[in-house]
């Protein structure tokens, strides 16, 4: 069998340094050529095969996967955090070449951690589209917020709700319409504002519309739409962010992914310590919290049944709510995996056995 030719590569946005080696302690053939595909596609077929391509996770990783994975027998987008606490040592030199270099040598070590990355261009353009309404929200929130903050500055207290239509934000505004200057220049300052704000809004509910439509595409969400706490945007959030059911091992490590498994740490003959991961994807924890709790408030189906019997039992409010989360999760994930549809008869069942 000939022997595999890694390609280990340091991207910029300008230049790219690539390293070949065919083991950790032989000679390397290094490049530097400019940032295009022509040009390291070139590079690569001027090795000799099979090869084998490994990147850092970066802003240009997505496309240079799927522009160089046809030409190489296997490539991987690996996480640079771990790579720095495997290789990084004080005192070493540092470029971009060294850096390839290593990259090379963790490869063929097999130390890197691969970062999953979705097969198809519409799947990632799609969790762009997803990520991308969050942000917009997020942003919603953030000029509520300055809204609410500088009204409070003058002594008007309103929700997000008081201002949200055209027609309600006159009585708000009449608090402001004295002769002073200051209170007519603070009146200019919320105006601004809110116009920031209806900005905000008209670019969430038109990404709210973008990624219900997708949703409504996508078979898998049709039937996790008969979840309870599971709707269009929630379910779209899932399908983008985990990509394939098929990534975990187990519930297990698709609950820590998602930020509501456990981990036990110990050390010495110290007590076992078990927490929720702190590393974890926090748009997919948010997600299917909010399903849980929005079961809870619904107040009936398994679901809310089996929440009841946690809290009787003298469960805390965040460790029933994790755990109706959890039964989320593994119910949506059981429907991927064998293409049914929603069954409540069927919940806890797997949990049960265990």
């Amino acid at each position: 069998m000939s022997k595999v030719h890694v390609i280990a590569m340091d991207t910029h946005s300008q230049t790219t340094d690539i390293c070949v080696k065919t083991r950790t302690d032989g000679p390397c053939r290094r490049w530097h050529v400019r940032t295009s595909i022509p040009e390291i596609v070139q590079v690569i077929e001027a090795v000799k095969g099979p090869r084998e391509l490994v990147i850092e996770e970066g802003p240009l990783a997505d496309w240079l996967l799927r522009n160089l994975q046809g030409h190489v027998e296997k490539a991987v987008a690996c996480d640079p955090r771990k790579n720095a606490l495997v290789a990084g040592g004080g005192g070493s030199d540092k470029d971009d070449a060294i850096d390839a270099q290593k990259l090379c040598d963790l490869y063929l070590g097999h130390y890197v951690k691969a970062v999953h990355h979705p097969a198809s261009l519409s799947r990632q353009v799609a969790k762009e589209t997803v990520g991308l309404y969050h942000e917009r929200v997020s942003h919603r929130v953030r000029s509520a917020n300055k809204v609410m903050g500088l009204m409070k500055r003058w002594g008007i207290m309103a929700r997000e709700k008081a201002f949200r239509e055209q027609e309600d934000r006159e009585k708000l505004l009449a608090g402001l319409r004295g002769g002073n200057e200051c209170e007519q220049r603070a009146a200019g300052h919320l105006r601004l504002l809110l116009r920031g704000y209806d900005e905000a809004l008209a670019e969430e509910k038109q990404m709210q519309r973008e990624v219900v439509a997708l949703g409504k595409q996508e078979e898998v969400v049709v039937r996790w739409e008969a979840i309870p706490g599971i709707g269009w945007i929630r379910g779209m959030t899932l399908l983008a962010y985990l990509d394939t059911p098929w990534r975990f091992r187990s519930k297990q490590a698709l609950w820590k992914y998602m930020g509501i498994g456990l981990v036990r740490e110990r050390s010495g003959s110290g007590d076992t310590r078990v927490h929720v991961p702190p590393a974890c994807n926090r748009v997919l924890k948010g997600t299917i919290l909010g399903a849980a709790e929005t079961v809870i408030m619904q107040k009936a189906g398994e679901f809310y049944r089996r929440y009841e019997r946690w809290m009787d039992e003298g469960l805390s409010f965040r460790n029933a709510r994790r755990n109706v989360a959890r039964d989320v999760a593994q119910t949506a994930w059981s429907m991927w995996k064998n293409g049914r549809g929603y069954e409540e008869r069927l919940i806890g069942c797997a949990s049960a056995q265990a």
